[in-house]
Protein backbone atom coordinates (compact mmCIF):
# COMPACT_ATOMS: atom_id res chain seq x y z
CA UNK A 1 0.00 0.00 0.00
CA UNK A 2 1.19 3.53 -0.75
CA UNK A 3 -0.28 6.95 -0.15
CA UNK A 4 -0.41 9.12 -3.27
CA UNK A 5 0.42 12.68 -2.19
CA UNK A 6 -0.46 15.72 -4.28
CA UNK A 7 0.78 19.26 -3.85
CA UNK A 8 1.45 20.40 -0.28
CA UNK A 9 -1.70 22.54 -0.12
CA UNK A 10 -3.92 19.62 -1.16
CA UNK A 11 -4.87 16.45 0.72
CA UNK A 12 -3.42 13.15 -0.40
CA UNK A 13 -5.73 10.38 -1.55
CA UNK A 14 -5.76 6.82 -0.30
CA UNK A 15 -4.92 4.29 -2.97
CA UNK A 16 -3.28 0.96 -3.58
CA UNK A 17 -1.21 0.97 -6.76
CA UNK A 18 -0.23 -1.88 -9.06
CA UNK A 19 3.36 -1.43 -10.20
CA UNK A 20 2.77 -2.60 -13.77
CA UNK A 21 -0.03 -3.74 -16.11
CA UNK A 22 -1.47 -7.05 -14.98
CA UNK A 23 -3.64 -9.73 -16.53
CA UNK A 24 -6.54 -11.76 -15.25
CA UNK A 25 -6.05 -14.97 -13.31
CA UNK A 26 -7.96 -18.14 -14.11
CA UNK A 27 -9.47 -18.68 -10.66
CA UNK A 28 -12.24 -16.09 -10.94
CA UNK A 29 -15.21 -16.77 -8.64
CA UNK A 30 -18.25 -18.32 -10.30
CA UNK A 31 -20.77 -17.78 -7.51
CA UNK A 32 -21.56 -14.81 -5.30
CA UNK A 33 -20.57 -16.76 -2.19
CA UNK A 34 -17.09 -17.25 -3.69
CA UNK A 35 -16.92 -13.57 -4.60
CA UNK A 36 -17.80 -12.57 -1.04
CA UNK A 37 -15.13 -14.90 0.33
CA UNK A 38 -12.51 -13.18 -1.82
CA UNK A 39 -13.71 -9.65 -1.09
CA UNK A 40 -13.59 -10.28 2.66
CA UNK A 41 -9.80 -10.33 2.41
CA UNK A 42 -9.52 -7.17 0.30
CA UNK A 43 -6.94 -4.67 1.57
CA UNK A 44 -9.12 -1.57 1.62
CA UNK A 45 -7.17 1.44 2.94
CA UNK A 46 -8.09 2.27 6.54
CA UNK A 47 -9.06 5.93 5.86
CA UNK A 48 -11.67 4.78 3.33
CA UNK A 49 -13.08 2.22 5.76
CA UNK A 50 -13.19 4.90 8.46
CA UNK A 51 -15.26 7.23 6.28
CA UNK A 52 -17.56 4.44 5.07
CA UNK A 53 -18.21 3.25 8.61
CA UNK A 54 -19.05 6.73 9.86
CA UNK A 55 -21.49 7.25 6.98
CA UNK A 56 -23.21 3.98 7.80
CA UNK A 57 -23.38 4.92 11.47
CA UNK A 58 -25.13 8.13 10.38
CA UNK A 59 -27.78 6.04 8.62
CA UNK A 60 -26.50 6.15 5.04
CA UNK A 61 -25.50 3.41 2.64
CA UNK A 62 -21.77 3.45 1.88
CA UNK A 63 -20.15 0.92 -0.46
CA UNK A 64 -17.00 0.32 -2.48
CA UNK A 65 -17.63 0.48 -6.22
CA UNK A 66 -15.81 0.33 -9.52
CA UNK A 67 -12.58 -1.13 -10.80
CA UNK A 68 -11.03 -1.99 -7.45
CA UNK A 69 -13.85 -4.44 -6.69
CA UNK A 70 -13.38 -5.96 -10.14
CA UNK A 71 -9.65 -6.37 -9.70
CA UNK A 72 -9.99 -8.06 -6.31
CA UNK A 73 -12.32 -10.59 -7.95
CA UNK A 74 -9.67 -11.13 -10.61
CA UNK A 75 -7.09 -11.78 -7.91
CA UNK A 76 -5.15 -8.64 -8.84
CA UNK A 77 -3.76 -5.68 -6.88
CA UNK A 78 -6.60 -3.20 -6.40
CA UNK A 79 -6.08 0.50 -7.12
CA UNK A 80 -8.23 3.58 -6.59
CA UNK A 81 -10.92 2.36 -4.21
CA UNK A 82 -14.06 4.40 -4.94
CA UNK A 83 -16.60 5.11 -2.19
CA UNK A 84 -20.24 5.75 -3.13
CA UNK A 85 -23.04 6.63 -0.74
CA UNK A 86 -26.74 7.35 -0.51
CA UNK A 87 -25.79 10.47 1.48
CA UNK A 88 -26.37 13.71 -0.40
CA UNK A 89 -23.38 16.07 -0.59
CA UNK A 90 -24.76 18.29 2.16
CA UNK A 91 -25.29 15.21 4.35
CA UNK A 92 -21.69 14.16 3.84
CA UNK A 93 -20.58 17.65 4.83
CA UNK A 94 -22.78 17.52 7.93
CA UNK A 95 -21.32 14.14 8.96
CA UNK A 96 -17.66 15.17 8.91
CA UNK A 97 -15.88 18.18 10.37
CA UNK A 98 -13.40 18.69 7.53
CA UNK A 99 -14.55 18.46 3.92
CA UNK A 100 -13.78 19.99 0.53
CA UNK A 101 -16.55 20.43 -2.10
CA UNK A 102 -14.31 18.86 -4.76
CA UNK A 103 -17.01 18.23 -7.36
CA UNK A 104 -20.12 18.91 -5.38
CA UNK A 105 -22.24 19.69 -8.43
CA UNK A 106 -21.69 16.08 -9.51
CA UNK A 107 -22.07 14.71 -6.00
CA UNK A 108 -18.42 14.41 -4.94
CA UNK A 109 -17.16 15.67 -1.58
CA UNK A 110 -13.65 15.05 -0.25
CA UNK A 111 -13.51 14.13 3.43
CA UNK A 112 -10.26 14.91 5.25
CA UNK A 113 -9.22 12.30 7.80
CA UNK A 114 -6.15 11.74 9.93
CA UNK A 115 -3.19 10.19 8.15
CA UNK A 116 -2.31 6.98 10.07
CA UNK A 117 1.29 7.39 8.92
CA UNK A 118 1.50 11.00 10.05
CA UNK A 119 1.90 13.98 7.76
CA UNK A 120 -0.82 15.69 5.69
CA UNK A 121 -4.44 14.65 6.08
CA UNK A 122 -5.77 11.95 3.78
CA UNK A 123 -8.51 12.99 1.37
CA UNK A 124 -11.24 10.39 0.82
CA UNK A 125 -13.70 11.15 -1.97
CA UNK A 126 -17.36 10.30 -1.38
CA UNK A 127 -19.69 10.35 -4.39
CA UNK A 128 -23.45 10.34 -3.97
CA UNK A 129 -25.49 7.69 -5.82
CA UNK A 130 -26.68 9.43 -8.96
CA UNK A 131 -28.45 9.23 -12.27
CA UNK A 132 -27.25 11.07 -15.34
CA UNK A 133 -28.93 13.13 -18.02
CA UNK A 134 -27.98 13.35 -21.69
CA UNK A 135 -24.32 13.54 -22.72
CA UNK A 136 -24.41 16.60 -24.97
CA UNK A 137 -20.65 17.03 -25.41
CA UNK A 138 -19.63 13.38 -25.81
CA UNK A 139 -17.81 13.41 -22.49
CA UNK A 140 -19.94 14.44 -19.49
CA UNK A 141 -23.65 14.40 -18.63
CA UNK A 142 -25.49 17.71 -18.90
CA UNK A 143 -27.12 17.10 -15.53
CA UNK A 144 -27.09 14.65 -12.65
CA UNK A 145 -29.79 13.57 -10.22
CA UNK A 146 -28.90 12.43 -6.73
CA UNK A 147 -30.41 9.08 -5.78
CA UNK A 148 -30.87 6.87 -2.73
CA UNK A 149 -30.92 3.58 -4.64
CA UNK A 150 -27.65 1.71 -5.31
CA UNK A 151 -28.92 -0.27 -8.30
CA UNK A 152 -29.96 2.91 -10.10
CA UNK A 153 -26.46 4.28 -9.54
CA UNK A 154 -24.80 1.13 -10.87
CA UNK A 155 -27.03 1.30 -13.97
CA UNK A 156 -25.09 4.34 -15.21
CA UNK A 157 -21.74 2.50 -15.20
CA UNK A 158 -19.96 1.74 -18.46
CA UNK A 159 -19.40 -2.05 -18.26
CA UNK A 160 -20.97 -4.84 -16.23
CA UNK A 161 -17.58 -5.74 -14.75
CA UNK A 162 -17.41 -2.20 -13.35
CA UNK A 163 -20.96 -2.26 -11.99
CA UNK A 164 -20.14 -4.08 -8.74
CA UNK A 165 -20.56 -2.83 -5.18
CA UNK A 166 -19.14 -4.22 -1.93
CA UNK A 167 -20.23 -3.40 1.60
CA UNK A 168 -17.20 -4.42 3.72
CA UNK A 169 -19.14 -4.26 6.99
CA UNK A 170 -22.35 -6.12 6.10
CA UNK A 171 -20.36 -8.35 3.68
CA UNK A 172 -22.88 -7.73 0.89
CA UNK A 173 -21.82 -8.04 -2.76
CA UNK A 174 -24.07 -6.32 -5.33
CA UNK A 175 -24.00 -7.43 -8.97
CA UNK A 176 -27.31 -6.38 -10.58
CA UNK A 177 -26.07 -6.71 -14.17
CA UNK A 178 -24.40 -10.15 -13.93
CA UNK A 179 -20.91 -8.79 -14.23
CA UNK A 180 -19.47 -11.71 -12.27
CA UNK A 181 -20.63 -14.15 -14.94
CA UNK A 182 -19.11 -11.89 -17.60
CA UNK A 183 -15.86 -11.67 -15.67
CA UNK A 184 -15.65 -15.44 -15.37
CA UNK A 185 -16.38 -15.77 -19.10
CA UNK A 186 -13.71 -13.18 -19.93
CA UNK A 187 -16.30 -10.88 -21.49
CA UNK A 188 -16.42 -7.08 -21.49
CA UNK A 189 -20.08 -6.14 -21.91
CA UNK A 190 -21.71 -2.72 -21.75
CA UNK A 191 -24.39 -1.96 -19.19
CA UNK A 192 -27.55 -1.47 -21.23
CA UNK A 193 -27.45 -0.63 -24.93
CA UNK A 194 -23.81 -0.66 -26.20
CA UNK A 195 -24.32 2.01 -28.88
CA UNK A 196 -25.75 4.37 -26.30
CA UNK A 197 -23.03 3.68 -23.74
CA UNK A 198 -20.18 4.27 -26.17
CA UNK A 199 -21.93 7.27 -27.70
CA UNK A 200 -22.27 8.97 -24.32
CA UNK A 201 -18.54 9.19 -23.66
CA UNK A 202 -15.94 8.98 -26.39
CA UNK A 203 -13.27 7.82 -23.95
CA UNK A 204 -15.15 4.60 -23.24
CA UNK A 205 -13.82 3.10 -26.46
CA UNK A 206 -10.24 3.66 -25.29
CA UNK A 207 -11.15 2.36 -21.84
CA UNK A 208 -12.59 -0.79 -23.39
CA UNK A 209 -9.41 -1.43 -25.37
CA UNK A 210 -7.27 -0.93 -22.27
CA UNK A 211 -9.41 -3.27 -20.15
CA UNK A 212 -9.37 -5.95 -22.84
CA UNK A 213 -5.58 -5.71 -23.09
CA UNK A 214 -4.73 -5.59 -19.38
CA UNK A 215 -7.44 -7.90 -18.01
CA UNK A 216 -7.60 -10.47 -20.84
CA UNK A 217 -11.22 -9.69 -21.70
CA UNK A 218 -12.99 -9.94 -25.04
CA UNK A 219 -15.34 -7.14 -26.10
CA UNK A 220 -18.90 -8.33 -26.65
Amino acid sequence: MSWDRTRRAEPSRARVVASRPVTAHSDIPREHAEAIARLRDAAIPEPILEVAQKLQQAGHAAVMVGGAVRDVLLGLPAADWDLASSARPEEVQATFKRTIPTGIEHGTVTVLVRNPGGGPAIGVEVTTFRGEGAYTDGRRPSEVTFLRDLTEDLARRDFTVNAFAWDPFAKVFSDPFEGLADLHAGLLRAVGEPARRFGEDGLRTMRAVRLCATRELALE
